[in-house]
């Protein structure tokens, strides 16, 4: 396999040819990933011209300002311009849609993280934590992973759609690699409403030890107890509770999920405990984590489990902008003995990239 210098192609951030296209630019897409890239547009004095949705959302509504357009009334308006896909999805048609428009006009979808902290991952950026990223690429312990490093941070820098669909992976490809057994005492941390607890029960035929699932959202956490009752399960621990390094409170501001962000004057209170302090002792032999960009704080509650038992993990790696190239290092320093593998599953941004370490 090449080396990484060589993968990395890009060199122009999508900032910077958004800003120097000579093209009207039109958002696709509304919502919280609409409103990140126009404050982003703003700072860095990039024109958006007009902002259009699938024909079938649009109701005479508008958006930041800017009165919704079909996609049939910017082609009638403009004769070139610049697309920029400002919402995330992985439903297939919808994706077609996006690729099907990418091969007519000039398409990107600025990487802008999860949890917002102030920073882009640019060039700079690049430049500025490249040891760390180096180091990452050397310990990724197969062809596929490297593939898959090098394109999401040529993603991250360009924009560019062809480098996050030349490295799709199928979700039933990445439990090849998990290789999961029949008696696996199963750790979900973001369990959300039961789906990734359905998964697992498809890839070890219902058969199993334990399951813990982690769920901080009380609504969510609802639904996932009559999800575990409806599937009639037997030796599943459900916690209402986020995933943390230690057992507290922490606020957070805004909604559930995506929209949380940690806040010292948050209006929403959430219990948290470390893996740990719940499993005391007992076994995990496979740890989900999905857990909004607490990942860190997650894996750090999670350190004497590792030590003692050896989990397989699936990590997810695109929350902050650091978590492509921190979290694999932090579970090297955890456990150096782990293989560490990289996959992504077809997504519009980079989500849904995930370590696994077995």
């Amino acid at each position: 396999m090449q080396d990484l210098k060589t993968l990395l192609t890009e060199n122009e951030s999508v900032w910077d040819r958004m800003r120097t296209c000579g093209k009207p630019i039109v958002l696709y897409g509304m919502g919280d990933g609409a409103q990140k890239i126009l404050d982003v547009c703003k700072q860095k004095h990039i024109k958006i011209a007009d902002i259009f949705a699938s024909d079938e959302f649009v109701r005479g509504h508008s958006f930041a300002g800017y009165k919704i357009l079909k996609y049939s009334e910017v082609c009638a308006k403009y004769k070139d311009f610049m697309v920029a896909v400002s919402f995330a999805t992985q439903l297939n048609d919808v994706l077609d849609r996006i690729y099907k428009i990418d091969s007519q006009y000039e398409t990107v979808a600025p990487d802008v993280p999860v949890i917002v902290d102030g920073t882009l991952f640019d060039m700079d950026y690049l430049h500025q934590h490249w040891n760390e990223i180096e180091q990452v690429y050397s310990l990724l312990a197969d062809d596929q992973s490297k593939k898959v490093y090098a394109n999401i941070l040529n993603y991250k820098i360009s924009g560019k759609l062809c480098y996050l669909k030349e490295c799709e992976t199928s979700v039933f490809e990445a439990y090849q690699l998990l290789n999961l057994g029949l008696n696996e005492d199963y750790v979900d941390l973001g369990a959300y409403r039961g789906d990734t607890i359905e998964e697992f029960l498809t890839h070890t035929k219902r058969t199993y030890q334990s399951i813990t699932a982690f769920e901080p959202d009380k609504k969510t956490y609802s639904k996932l107890v009559d999800k575990v009752k409806a599937l009639n399960l037997v030796n599943v621990q459900c916690h209402n509770l986020g995933a943390w390094s230690c057992q507290t409170e922490l606020r957070f501001a805004g909604k559930a999920g995506r929209n949380s962000a940690l806040s010292q004057n948050g209006n929403r209170v959430v219990p948290v405990a470390s893996v740990d302090h719940i499993l005391s002792g007992n076994r995990a032999s496979y740890i989900k984590m999905d857990v909004e960009g607490a990942e860190c704080e997650a894996l750090k509650g999670c350190e004497n489990t590792i030590k003692r038992h050896q989990p397989k993990l699936c990590i997810s790696v695109y929350h902050r902008n650091e978590d492509i190239f921190s979290l694999p290092l932090q579970v090297h320093k955890l456990n150096p003995l782990y293989q560490l593998y990289l996959r992504h599953f077809s997504y519009i941004p980079a989500w849904d990239t995930n370590l696994y370490c077995i």
